[in-house]
């Protein structure tokens, strides 16, 4: 598979993770997201859109680039 036309995620955890469930908070390190208004860009995976879908309620998400 050919990684030139994968696209880009910003995601930014807006709320904490404290109070969540044990697997939501390792959704959130597993995107590489340690504190509150924290940006990260990751390439849209399967494995990483899985991890932002358990976590959404608590992240934003933003197309940065690539695409087809």
């Amino acid at each position: 598979m050919s990684t030139q036309g994968a696209r880009e995620l910003k995601v930014t955890l807006l709320k904490s993770v404290h109070g969540q469930l044990q697997s939501i908070g390792a959704s959130v390190r597993g995107l590489g997201l340690r504190r509150r208004h924290q940006s990260v860009t990751v390439r849209a995976t399967p494995e990483n859109l899985g991890m932002i879908r358990a976590a959404g309620h608590l992240l934003k998400v933003e197309t940065v680039g690539g695409g087809a």
